[in-house]
């Protein structure tokens, strides 16, 4: 019966964990709910120079914050039939196989996984890093960084976001995002590097 309620509890736990957070237009309250998020967000700035800000942002408009997130899939038969998905994009930063193998190989994360949060934001400032080198995008533009994210280095480079309306459009809700995110986090982040906040919130 003991082993009954501890399985029980680690699955609560751990699916409490993994949910989404309760105030996701919120980076101060993201961190608040999920420290360990915080921490990997931090460690993702220290190694890549990309804000926690950007990140999240991305997450944001990527997943909505969903471990698991898959593309929708595509219908047949006058849309009736579920079939094949649109891509591979998988998990917290909706990243393709191919990609994902080249940041594992590249920055040394063999064992990484997209459904991993911590491996996520990793993924994430690596990217964003390298496009921001590459491609001379400030590491505090959101906005051709998402570009970028979307289109792939070749992508950016040929203007082909310039076609789709629609990205342009997604591009500026992730600034906006990323905008309201730094504001956010101005506020909070002294209290957050604080090693007894967590302890009495």
């Amino acid at each position: 019966m003991k082993l009954v309620n501890l399985t029980v509890l680690i699955l609560l736990l751990s699916s409490c964990a993994n949910s989404p957070p309760k105030s996701p237009n919120d980076i101060c309250e993201i961190f608040d709910e999920k420290r360990s998020w915080y921490k990997a967000s931090i460690r993702t700035y220290q190694r890549w120079d990309i804000e926690p800000s950007i990140t999240l942002a991305f997450i944001k408009q990527e997943s909505s914050f969903q471990q698991g997130a898959k593309p929708d899939r595509e219908r047949i038969f006058f849309g009736l039939i579920p079939w094949k998905r649109q891509s591979s994009a998988y998990g917290y930063a909706q990243v393709i196989d191919g990609t994902w193998e080249l940041y594992k190989k590249e920055a040394g994360r063999t064992f990484a996984s997209r459904t991993n949060f911590s491996d996520s934001v990793d993924f994430i400032g690596w990217y964003n890093n390298r496009n921001s080198k590459n491609l001379g995008i400030s590491n505090k533009n959101a906005r051709s960084l998402y570009l970028a994210y979307h289109e792939g280095p070749e992508g950016f480079r040929k203007g082909s976001y310039r076609s789709k309306p629609w990205l342009l459009g997604v591009a500026d809700k992730v600034q906006r995002s990323a905008n309201n995110y730094r504001r956010q986090f101005k506020e909070c982040k002294d209290d957050l590097k604080n090693p007894f906040y967590f302890l009495f919130n």
